[in-house]
């Protein structure tokens, strides 16, 4: 067992599961972060959003840190990139493990619910009042803040899953998201006290948004490689 799924394991067995099912399960949900199509939202992803809610969760009052974490651990578990269902999709996966692991409905719905607030549409919609969705969205996030050879690497990642998308096309539906981040008026909530991360977030994407636009001018790429840092 890899470090990453070590440490992956305590957490789990810690906030979701020590039973015989549960460990059934997250050797399931393992087994599908370990996908070879997965070149950014693998395992060594959900590592770092579980450390980083655990983080941030010793800093702020939140409802369910249990449910944050099974969240964390659920929210990519489906992932096809040109898919636009895969957090419905790993939200009913989580239902059925949960409601088999004998969680309670309500908690299972908020967990289901977090999972659905990681979409791209429905993180730019996210307003401050919710803190538990606050602190997933942060951690699920948190790359965007990292230092400029993580950002790099991420990037990297990201475009490998993107693999049969055209230059063009990746540059235009990338620069669209970028700039949905940048339209908001917080990247992070500000309930979390995370301005440094705020900061580098927009100057990492400030940084992406004009390399794709020398890149759409000359056709070049270049990629760095790095490891996300902690919190």
């Amino acid at each position: 067992m890899s470090g990453d799924d070590l440490e992956l394991g305590i957490a789990w067995q810690q906030h979701v599961s020590s039973s015989a099912a549960g460990r059934r399960w997250f050797d399931s949900v393992l087994g599908l972060h370990h996908e070879a199509h997965r070149h950014y939202h693998g395992v060594r992803h959900v590592r770092w959003v579980v450390r980083h809610v655990l983080k941030l969760v010793e800093q702020h009052h939140v409802h369910d840190v249990g449910a944050i974490v099974a969240a964390a651990f659920f929210h990519d578990a489906i992932y096809q990139p040109t898919r636009r269902d895969n957090e419905s999709a790993s939200a009913r996966l989580a239902t059925n493990a949960l409601a088999e692991l004998g969680w309670e409905s309500d908690r299972i719905h908020r967990v289901a619910a977090l999972i659905k607030a990681t979409a791209i549409e429905a993180t730019a919609m996210h307003s401050s009042t919710d803190l538990d969705t606050s602190v997933l969205l942060a951690a699920d996030l948190a790359v965007l803040a990292v230092g400029p050879s993580a950002y790099a690497d991420y990037i990297r990642g990201v475009r490998q899953e993107y693999s049969s998308v055209t230059d063009d096309d990746w540059r235009t539906g990338r620069a669209g998201v970028l700039r949905a981040f940048t339209a908001r008026g917080h990247i992070y909530d500000p309930a979390l006290g995370l301005a440094t991360w705020e900061r580098r977030a927009r100057a990492n994407i400030a940084a992406e948004l004009a390399g794709l636009a020398i890149e759409g001018l000359s056709g070049g790429e270049s990629h760095e490689h790095d490891a996300e840092p902690a919190p």
